[in-house]
């Protein structure tokens, strides 16, 4: 049986769950009064986030140092936490041309919550590691845990496993650590404060999770050379919105014209990587290819 009262008592020392003075009118309030209100609350959580900052990059070194040697990214969470990492996991292939298996969200209650939430399944804890082991988590991997209220049983447990098996793993927070967090090899820490609607974590602490989330993954792929300057040279054109992009890149970056951008793409097998090196340094696709190999998939290094 549950201990209810227990559970009052933690959910009484999280911010996220105190009633914010500044919209106890709310229910009073015009449409726009209420959008100001909630524009007001927005603007607080950049300078939060900015607060984890270090935290956050030593974060996305362990991504990138992770993925360079051939492990794994995990993301595991519940309900608004979980839905983020599927989101940012799902976006890294047509981004940075990761293969899908590079970088996994797991959400409790399976992809099935995505769409419907199912509140209960946060608290079956045993089920994090039942998924986890579903993917064969190993010690070369990393699992990054999302839960804005740190008690979170489902992401707690799996972060604690991975650990146990030797994995490297950061744990995302929108509170005060107090004593509930596992022990991680880095803890982001983001007190976002009483929400507009009290406990409503899908809102400030939906907004800096988002933003954390995709500072880890987009340093990260710099870090690995995935980028060209600020262009997305690894995309994979998997709609005609990215292959144009692709075309728009080439056209832009060495000056040619759409018929020399298809041309150039078609030799280069669609990859904007290899087509700028093969274009600048005047070479074949096999030492394009090479040279970037020999660069570590940065462009800049193959010009060299």
């Amino acid at each position: 049986m549950t201990d209810y009262q227990e559970l009052m008592n933690v959910l009484a020392r999280l911010s996220t769950e105190q009633v914010n003075p500044r919209t106890l009118e709310i229910d009073t309030m015009t449409a726009e009064q209420i959008v100001q209100v909630i524009h007001d609350e927005d603007r607080l959580v950049a300078d939060i986030v900015a607060r984890a900052k270090p935290a956050i990059a030593r974060t996305a070194h362990m991504f990138a140092t992770t993925l360079e040697a051939g492990g794994r990214v995990f993301y595991i969470g519940a309900g608004t936490s979980g839905r983020l990492g599927v989101l940012d996991a799902a976006e890294c292939p047509p981004t940075f041309g990761t293969e899908p298996g590079q970088i996994v969200g797991v959400i409790s209650g399976g992809y099935d919550t995505l769409i419907l939430s199912r509140e209960g399944v946060e608290d079956q804890a045993s089920e994090a590691v039942k998924d986890l082991k579903k993917h064969e988590l190993i010690a070369s991997d990393m699992v990054i845990g999302v839960a804005a209220s740190v008690r979170t049983p489902y992401t707690r447990e799996g972060l604690t496993y991975a650990r146990s098996i030797g994995c490297r793993t950061a744990f995302l927070i929108c509170n005060d650590a107090i004593d509930l967090a596992p022990e991680v090899d880095e803890l982001i820490v983001m007190p976002v404060g009483p929400e507009v609607i009290t406990g409503s974590t899908r809102m400030k602490a939906g907004t800096a999770c988002k933003m954390a989330l995709n500072m880890i993954s987009t340093t990260g792929m710099v870090l690995l050379g995935k980028t060209m300057g600020n262009l997305m040279v690894d995309l994979k054109a998997t709609s005609e919105k990215l292959a144009a992009r692709s075309r728009k890149m080439l056209m832009e970056l060495l000056s040619i014209d759409q018929t020399q951008a298809e041309s150039l793409l078609e030799r280069s097998e669609g990859s904007v990587k290899v087509a700028i090196v093969m274009h600048r340094l005047n070479c074949d696709l096999a030492t394009a290819r090479s040279k970037l190999t020999e660069a570590g998939g940065f462009v800049r290094q193959a010009l060299q």
